[in-house]
C-alpha cells in the first residue's frame, strides 16, 4: 500500500500499515516511511478495511 511522504516528497510504500478510522468516521490507514521513518497517513477505505466498519455516532 502506498502513501505520500511528506519529508520525502514521493509517494512510498507505507510500512505496518494500520487500518482505522478518524474522529469523523472516514476509513485511514497510518503506518510509517520505510525510508526517513516518518509517519505516513493516508485517507480512503482499502483492502485493509474489509470486514470493518466506522464506529457509530
Amino acid at each position: 500500500m502506498e502513501g505520500y511522504c511528506v519529508k520525502c516528497k514521493a509517494k512510498r510504500e507505507i510500512v505496518g500499515a494500520t487500518p482505522s478510522f478518524n474522529k469523523r468516521g472516514s476509513a485511514v490507514v497510518f503506518g510509517t516511511c520505510p525510508v526517513c521513518g516518518t509517519k505516513i497517513y493516508r485517507i480512503g477505505r482499502t483492502d485493509l478495511h474489509k470486514g470493518m466498519e466506522a464506529p457509530k455516532k
